[in-house]
């Protein structure tokens, strides 16, 4: 279908639902779902509250869909109601505004830090048809970047998004943060400078990137093996000398009720060693998968005389030239995002 005659069928389906067409507005819905998603999950870095802020977002549009004057197009509409809607959100979770950390933290440094399904993260289309690298790009959506933005106030936040990582000219990102193109863009510089303090020195710099590199799915494939095997000489050797290893807190458990890092080759080992060869030694049992555009293992143990395995928890890797650079480890509460069962 012709360009013409696509705007020409947007525009009646606009008009349906802003008569009060539910299918037409349907199937704007699905249309913008999930990249409205995605973007929910930038600003507020949890997956389950992205999903309570995009229905809150096509509530709200539902309700004020006569409000809707054409002026921008419908999707630039939708960005401004999801952008308000986490704004609103996080003014009312006064602990949610920002992280006030070191720089460089890791990401378990932000409490409520969770994962994204890559299942959910391919395929799709922009709104003119040409594929959505811009929204899904993997060098924005990975952990180390959500981590980083946490520590911007939220409309620096939204200001960073909204111009650097979907492009938007400043004047359109002023008229949806209701402020002027000379504010927008003094919040975005000190947004760019807070970012560079916080990000890893290799992780500066982002662009559109393709699918996971032949490296990254040999080095998740020597991690999954070693930790079945409980080799810790092999999982000393696929972790860089300056390593770190994040736990996220979750619904109690063992991953407690605070984030927990530790620096080093040597303290991660040491850390993993009573679990994998001590006194507590449990067998493991390790699923790929893949989040936030990086490869991860969903982790199950079995203790001595179980018949069933349980699930223990997700390790997210940052892979930098052939070696493990970052794990961050979350509570088993996120597998169900990722079709992962609780017991096997």
């Amino acid at each position: 279908m012709d360009t013409e005659s696509t705007r020409t069928e947007d525009a009646a389906v606009v008009a349906a639902a802003r008569a009060g067409d539910e299918a037409a507005f349907a199937r704007l819905v699905r249309r913008y779902e999930r990249e409205l998603h995605v973007h929910c999950y930038r600003m507020l870095a949890s997956y389950e509250d992205a999903e309570d802020l995009t229905q809150e977002t096509f509530l709200r549009a539902w309700t004020r869909r006569d409000t809707f004057q054409g002026r921008a197009t419908f999707r630039a509409w939708l960005y401004r109601i999801a952008t308000n809607a986490c704004l609103d959100f996080l003014e009312r979770s006064p602990t949610r505004r920002q992280v006030a950390g070191v720089a460089q933290a890791p990401p378990a440094a932000v409490a409520w830090l969770r994962p994204y399904p890559d299942r959910l993260l391919t395929g799709g289309t922009s709104e003119d048809g040409a594929p959505d690298a811009v929204v899904l790009a993997k060098e924005t959506i990975e952990l180390a970047f959500l981590a980083a933005i946490q520590h911007l106030p939220p409309r620096q936040r939204a200001a960073l998004i909204l111009r650097d990582v979907l492009g938007w000219p400043a004047e359109a990102t002023g008229t949806l943060l209701e402020s002027t193109v000379a504010s927008v863009n003094s919040a975005l510089q000190r947004a760019r400078a807070t970012l560079r303090r916080h990000l890893p020195p290799r992780r500066l710099d982002w662009a559109p990137s393709g699918d996971p590199s032949a490296a990254e799915r040999a080095v998740l494939q020597r991690y999954l093996a070693a930790t079945e095997r409980c080799d810790m000489a092999e999982l000393a050797a696929l972790l860089r000398a300056d390593a770190r290893c994040g736990q996220q807190p979750g619904a109690g458990g063992h991953f407690g009720a605070h984030p927990v890092w530790y620096q080093g080759r040597d303290t991660i080992i040491t850390a993993w060693s009573p679990a994998l060869d001590g006194a507590d030694a449990v067998e493991f049992r390790c699923v790929e998968t893949w989040a936030n555009r990086q490869p991860a293992a969903a982790v199950y143990v079995r203790a001595p005389g179980e018949t069933r395995w349980h699930a223990f928890g997700l390790d997210v890797l940052r892979i930098e030239e052939g070696q493990v650079a970052e794990v961050t480890a979350f509570h088993p509460d996120v597998l169900p995002a990722f079709d992962l069962p609780m017991t096997m």
